[in-house]
């Protein structure tokens, strides 16, 4: 329970209430008692009044009447500390769920992007949702029943002994091999869960992709392949299913039989310690009830093994999660960029995971109010510029300067709500169109969200829609055009307060008409902003104030546009193809 440890903490800050529950389990455990004592004695005073062995002190239905108040007295006041036990171990159980959720989502958000790179989304919900749920089920149910088995075996197997050594050691045998079977039997459902979960993860995963993909599925034709894959996962999930039912199916017959050996030896030895006068008639129905009370509690203890087993694996995957440190270092003091002057110094980098250079010896200044573009082949390293500006990583070598100081000087938080960033690959939540678009800037009114909508060329478009900005949006913006993607995330950067704007190849899905339009308002509303624009259409950048060519991480030319085209490089010979034929204007 090495793994275990590490939920101490939220123990410890439970602890008055985890400690309440174990005065209640107490009480609950000791009103349970009662029923067994009066009812055995309800048998001895109905067996001698039949027998008239000896006078009975009393009429026999006013002593029934009692003892079976007292029955129920004792039965509703156990139910309901019952109730209160579950209240308080259960809830804390809740409690310590949802600060570990928080715990592992916010240990998420702090990691750096090469940790999401190496890493599977599906993996990584199963630790915030399956390993977090089978942790709940050790310092909830487990802790509970842990505590309510040791208090009623202390309480219970204390009266039996007082009342008859003898008769309790006999009919207690069946119970520790109970113990062992119901143990060995979780341990094979634990396996075969774990399978069928597996099954199911591969189910869920592959049903996801078609769901997503139906488009790509449909356009090959592909429904019949693809159905008759489902249909193998299914089967395979079906029949680790039953497998898991068989075993499942074992586990109270088994319960059950063990439950009527105890009590067959209780019958049958004290039946004979009756006769011989030892005991009186009333403890063998007595030995009957306890026997049925201490069954669930010794059953529990195979089961509670179990989750605990299950609660130390998803601990442990847990903690090396928790262990993961980001390699982006937040100690930074400089809280705002004030004009967003960028100046980057014989920067090198290579990414962390491919041992790669993506860039070398990149050099260039842009100051605030100005436009600079980055245009380059698929691969030239675009894209790792920006997300160095971004600090998504740290430099290898080199040094990027924000406003005249160290970009690792700003603190991380504060360095990225200074900058709005649409990235290559827009991201579009299931919500509204307007709740998209703030998330930009949550305290954005609708008039502002209208503004920047109008900025990106988008409001025409959503203003057709029926239900206008209220519009709800499938996964992903499903439901729209990539061209309308591209201008939403425009809108909601454009709505965010920043000193930096970032533009990654996010005009590809726009005709020219309406990239120039996007382009012509933003250079004018941004006019005393730093906008970097990265895309492969000379169309894009050509009106910016400093253009630099990359090329397998090199800066191949730099210069304005005329400038550029005056030399008979890349960008030249790109320009002149794909503008040649297009109609543009120069800003």
């Amino acid at each position: 329970m090495q793994e275990l440890k590490y939920l101490n903490k939220y123990l410890f800050k439970y602890k008055w209430k985890l400690l309440l529950g174990i005065i209640i389990t107490v009480i609950s455990r000791i009103f349970s008692l009662f029923t067994p004592k009066f009812v055995g004695d309800s048998m001895t005073i109905i067996e001698r009044s039949i027998s008239n062995i000896e006078q009975v002190d009393g009429s026999l239905g006013f002593l029934l009447g009692r003892n079976i108040i007292i029955i129920l007295a004792a039965s509703l006041l156990s139910g309901f500390f019952t109730f209160l036990m579950r209240q308080t171990i259960i809830n804390v159980s809740r409690y310590i769920e949802y600060d570990l959720k928080n715990e592992v989502y916010n240990h998420y958000q702090s990691l750096c992007s090469s940790f999401y790179k190496t890493n599977r989304t599906g993996d990584l919900m199963s630790r915030i949702t399956e390993d977090v749920s089978k942790v709940r089920m050790y310092v909830g149910p487990a802790i509970m029943y842990s505590i309510n088995t040791i208090t009623l075996f202390v309480i219970v197997i204390s009266f039996m002994f007082v009342i008859s050594p003898s008769l309790t050691i006999y009919s207690l045998i069946p119970l520790p091999i109970l113990s062992l079977a119901i143990y060995t039997l979780s341990k094979k459902i634990h396996l075969k869960s774990t399978y069928v979960q597996q099954n199911l993860a591969k189910l869920s995963t592959f049903s996801q992709e078609v769901f997503s993909g139906i488009k790509i599925i449909k356009s090959f034709n592909m429904q019949k392949i693809v159905s008759n894959t489902f249909d193998d996962f299914s089967a395979l999930s079906k029949n680790s299913s039953i497998d898991l039912s068989k075993v499942q199916a074992l586990f109270f017959p088994l319960m059950i039989l063990l439950i009527g050996i105890s009590n067959i030896i209780v019958i049958y030895v004290g039946g004979n310690q009756y006769i011989d006068g030892e005991i009186e008639i009333g403890v063998i129905a007595e030995f009957i009830i306890y026997i049925t009370m201490l069954t669930w509690p010794v059953a529990v203890v195979g089961w509670v093994t179990s989750i605990i087993q299950q609660a130390e694996a998803s601990q442990k995957r847990i903690n090396s999660f928790l262990k993961t440190k980001s390699s982006i270092s937040n100690q930074g003091e400089i809280l705002n960029i004030k004009k967003g002057n960028i100046n980057f110094k014989n920067v090198s980098f290579k990414y962390p995971e491919t041992n790669f250079y993506a860039l070398k010896g990149i050099d260039f200044e842009i100051s605030s109010g100005k436009t600079l573009g980055i245009v380059g082949k698929t691969g030239a390293g675009k894209t790792t510029i920006l997300e160095l500006i971004t600090r998504s990583y740290d430099v290898t070598s080199g040094e990027i300067s924000i406003d005249g100081n160290l970009i690792r000087e700003y603190d991380l938080s504060s360095l990225r709500s200074s900058i709005s960033y649409v990235p290559q690959n827009p991201f579009l939540f299931s919500d509204t169109i307007i709740e998209n678009i703030k998330f930009g800037n949550y305290a954005a009114n609708i008039d502002e969200v209208i503004k920047v909508s109008k900025t990106s060329s988008i409001h025409s478009d959503i203003s057709s829609f029926n239900d206008k900005y209220e519009t709800l949006l499938g996964e992903r913006g499903v439901n729209l055009s990539g061209g309308q993607i591209q201008r939403i995330t425009i809108a909601r950067a454009l709505l965010k307060k920043s000193k930096l704007l970032i533009l990654d190849d996010c005009l590809s899905s726009v005709d020219a008409k309406t990239e120039r339009d996007i382009l012509s308002k933003i250079k004018r509303i941004k006019k005393n902003e730093t906008v970097i624009i990265v895309s492969h259409k000379i169309s894009s950048v050509m009106h910016a104030d400093l253009i630099i060519v990359l090329d397998e991480g090199v800066v191949i030319e730099k210069g304005t546009h005329n400038k550029l085209m005056l030399n008979d490089g890349f960008y030249k010979k790109l320009a002149e193809k794909q503008l040649e034929s297009a109609d543009y204007i120069k800003f």
